[in-house]
Order: C-alpha cells, then structure tokens, then sequence
C-alpha cells in the first residue's frame, strides 16, 4: 500500500492552526476563509488517517499525532521554499555593472558578490573601483549601480552608513614632531583630499602633499612607512596604521555618507544585486561610526 503524499498547501493549513491555536486566527493569516482552513486540514487529516486536533468551543490543541507531525511539517514548507527559490535562482541572468570606492571594493564588497553570484550563478557583476564622484554622472550609461561617498546631509540615492573620516599613520610616526606635515592623500575628487586640506589649513597646520595616488593601498603602504600621514574611513581602517586624534595635534574631520545610486529601468538582475547590497550594508538606525 502507497504511503500519501504530504500536500504543502494542507500542511501549511495545519502548521497555521497549530501556531494560532484557532481556525479563525489561521485563516485571517493566510488570507483564506475559515472554512477553506477547516477543508484543508480535515483533508490532511483523512489522508493520515489521524485526528490531529482537539477541537472545543474556546480552545483548538494539538493532539498526539498533531504534536508528532509539526516539526516534519516545518520542515517540509522550509525545504519546499528553499528548493522554490533555488530553482528560479539559477535562471536568474543578466549582466550587472557596480561602480564603488577603492577600500569598500577591496574589504566589503567582495564577501556580499560571493554570496550573491551563489545564489545566481548565471549573473555576471562587473566591479570597478576608483573615485566614486565621477561614476555617479555616468550612472545607466557606464554602471547600473554606485556606491558612492558623499558629504554628510547631502547626496541622492539610497542611505546605506555613516562613515567617519579620519586621519592616519604608520605606528611609528611621530606626528607632532613633523613640520610641515607630509600627506598622502587621493587625486583631486578625492572628498577626502579636500576636507583634508581645508581642516590643515583651516588649524593653520603648516602641510606638504608628499603623495598622490589612485591606490587606496599604495597611500596606505607610504603612510605605513612613516613617510606621511594619510585619511581613511572609520570603518575600513587599516590594521597596519594608528588612528590619530585632536591629541596628535589634528583637526577633526567630516563625516561622510555612503550612498547606492541606481540607474533607471534597471533590470531585474541590477535590482536583485542592489537589494542585496541594501539589505547587507545598510546601518541600523542609531548606529553610527
């Protein structure tokens, strides 16, 4: 004799009765009427051969078999979206453009691409980095997406963090001692390079540009020799650099935000890895770097 089959929809039925402890509460749940509920389980229940409720006027518990059967049932409706999902992941294609900061695309990216191109394989992400304030004029035509870097209260797109700008340098540098100041600091549309310059001479710090480089982690390896002082975000600091303050002598700096700007009629693939990047990056609310 064939055992029956376990139909997702009967067990999801049941698993919604037995967590509300009431037919009512389970079908206002899953947006069906109550009979239909009842329908259902009593189909299941006819299926199994098994009462997997006791049922009175005020309460509805679970019986023996029903208590027996809750956890498979769990885990049936988990497997059964899980394979759902995966299915329709792998025919998932496209091609995805992402513009985003040198540091963001060395350290946070990378992990969050991982997962994403595992769970659709057959989209293909094309990653550049550099100076973010210039991709963001070439958005739908050069990128799909930009994780860009902007003045804090100021710049479109999606609010992802809160970033803190600050100074840095090798261990061994002694700051105090330096007159003028070495910097290592990015080319010009660097938001960085700027507010650096304009805090130094704002503090009426005596400074001298001794680097520039594209490379995030070419200014870090001069700044790690001691050669210069350098800027970077709170979030992404170096371990091989010490974290300066107002005590080494150092103005303060800005903060900055870091925004996913969005191309327009971007297709679906674009919208799943910005999702993505949303849900993994976003900051919660009163956490600020």
């Amino acid at each position: 004799m064939a055992l029956p089959t376990l139909d997702p929809d009967l067990l999801q039925a049941f698993v919604a009765v037995a967590e509300h402890r009431s037919f009512t509460r389970a079908a206002a749940a899953l947006n069906r009427t109550q009979s239909a509920v009842s329908m259902q389980v009593k189909r299941l229940e006819e299926r199994l051969q098994a009462e997997l409720f006791h049922r009175s006027r005020t309460n509805v518990d679970l019986s023996a078999a029903g208590e027996g059967l809750l956890g498979y049932a769990r885990r049936i409706l988990s497997l059964n979206e899980e394979a759902v999902g995966r299915v329709r992941a792998h025919g998932m294609e496209g091609r995805v453009r992402l513009g985003v900061m040198d540091d963001y695309g060395t350290m946070i990216v990378p992990p969050l691409l991982a997962g994403f191109v595992a769970r659709y394989p057959l989209v293909h992400v094309e990653m550049e980095t550099g100076l973010t304030s210039t991709m963001t004029d070439r958005l739908g035509e050069a990128y799909d997406l930009v994780i860009a870097m902007h003045p804090e209260g100021r710049g479109e797109g999606e609010l992802l963090r809160i970033e803190q700008a600050v100074w840095a340098a090798s261990t061994e540098h002694r700051v105090e001692e330096t007159d003028p100041l070495p910097v290592a600091l990015y080319p010009q549309g660097c938001l960085f390079r700027s507010w650096a310059m304009q805090a130094l001479d704002q503090a009426k710090r005596p400074w001298r540009l001794a680097f520039v480089s594209h490379s995030l982690s070419a200014v870090e390896a001069i700044a790690a020799q001691g050669l210069a002082v350098t800027v970077v975000k709170s979030g992404t600091f170096p371990p091989t650099l010490r974290r300066l303050t107002a005590r080494d002598g150092l103005p303060r700096l800005p903060r900055a935000e870091i925004r996913l700007h969005r191309a327009q009629n971007l297709t679906r693939a674009a919208s799943l890895l910005a999702d993505h990047l949303v849900t993994a990056l976003r900051q919660p609310a009163g956490r600020k770097r």
